[in-house]
């Protein structure tokens, strides 16, 4: 009788070579042949900078040269853009110096609250006057409404300013506008930024350098806050803002269409003074000040454009980035 061998341990059988194992060893010494070159690798910065440049020539190929604004390059008839969308909350300014800011720098806005009994001091007396002349409603409330109103944790002071929700157009439709026109695009795409006031400032150069409209995604980002609305000094509400529901997806379509999509790094591959893409059809791509451009949207970008400063220990916010590239952006778009 044989002897019992250990629990799960294998039967003995003759050693030697698996059928059918080979030719492994030999298919592994082959290597898969040589490197493709830097410029034929789509990932690479110069494959990018190859692809850019093709689409660069055949661009001023159909077009003479030229600058002028693009159609859709399919040749085919364009899907009408979605239409606009309105986010569901609006927002509530409280504060005697809020309110009466926000109204100077007219901040859209539906409803002025006035608590009953309030102390009518000059900032009151000035939200007063210029609701007025606006013809804002002016409420008259009890304190527990205006509590109700503020939240838990604002300070009202008797006074709060209701802010109506934006109205995000499409990107694609931004876009169809602007051609529209017969203008060149130039368009603000925002990756991460968080800081309502980097987008007023952002929207204020948009306005004064040419540009046409900023894109913000819809996920982990700002949106048009009364903030925003008060850091634009104005210019809110001439440069539309856009929603975007994936913004690597949205920079995909604008790509498509013709523009070509440059993201701003410090440690970017092409330098800012003297772009050669300038004069084309751009979405200029910022990131956070933290984090920077996102992985999947750097992927997507033609190039990368990083502005010379003197000290490697210094960096750029979003909003003074943006500013510095889109007036060397207007400067050589007026020598070309």
């Amino acid at each position: 009788m044989a002897k019992p061998g250990r629990p799960g341990a294998r039967k003995g059988g003759k050693k030697g070579a698996t059928a059918g194992t080979g030719g492994n060893g030999r298919r592994a010494l082959e290597g898969k042949g040589p490197t493709p070159k830097a410029e034929d690798r789509s990932w690479h910065v110069a494959g990018k900078r190859k692809a850019a440049n093709e689409r660069l020539e055949a661009a001023r190929t159909r077009h003479g040269r030229g600058t002028g604004a693009r159609s859709n390059e399919s040749g085919g008839p364009r899907r009408p853009a979605p239409r606009a969308r309105r986010s569901d909350e609006g927002e509530i300014v409280t504060g005697r110096n809020s309110v009466v800011e926000a109204l100077r720098t007219r901040i859209p806005a539906t409803t002025l609250y006035i608590a009953a009994r309030v102390e009518m001091d000059e900032r009151v007396k000035e939200a007063l006057s210029l609701a007025t002349k606006r013809d804002i409603p002016v409420l008259e409330v009890m304190r527990p409404e205006l509590d109700r109103l503020s939240g838990p944790d604002a300070v009202h002071q008797g006074i709060a300013l209701k802010v109506p929700a934006y109205e995000y157009a499409h990107p694609l439709e931004l876009l169809d506008r602007v051609e529209g026109r017969g203008q060149v695009p130039l368009l603000v795409a925002l990756d991460g930024v968080t800081d309502p006031r980097n987008l007023g400032a952002i929207i204020r150069s948009v306005a004064a350098f040419g540009g046409q409209g900023v894109i913000v995604p819809s996920r982990r980002s700002v949106g048009m806050t009364a903030a925003a609305w008060k850091t634009s000094a104005g210019a809110a509400t001439r440069v539309p803002v856009a929603m975007a529901s994936n913004l690597t997806q949205t920079l995909k379509e604008l790509k498509a269409r013709g523009l070509f999509v440059l993201g701003l790094d410090g440690g970017g591959d092409v330098s800012l003074p003297g772009l050669d893409l300038a004069p084309q059809p751009l979405v200029l791509v910022v990131g956070s000040e933290g984090n920077g451009l996102s992985r999947l949207v750097t992927e997507t970008c033609d190039a990368v454009v990083s502005i010379p400063i003197e000290s490697t220990t210094e960096s750029l916010n979003a909003g003074i980035a943006v500013s510095v590239a889109l007036y060397e952006i207007a400067k050589l778009r007026a020598e070309a």
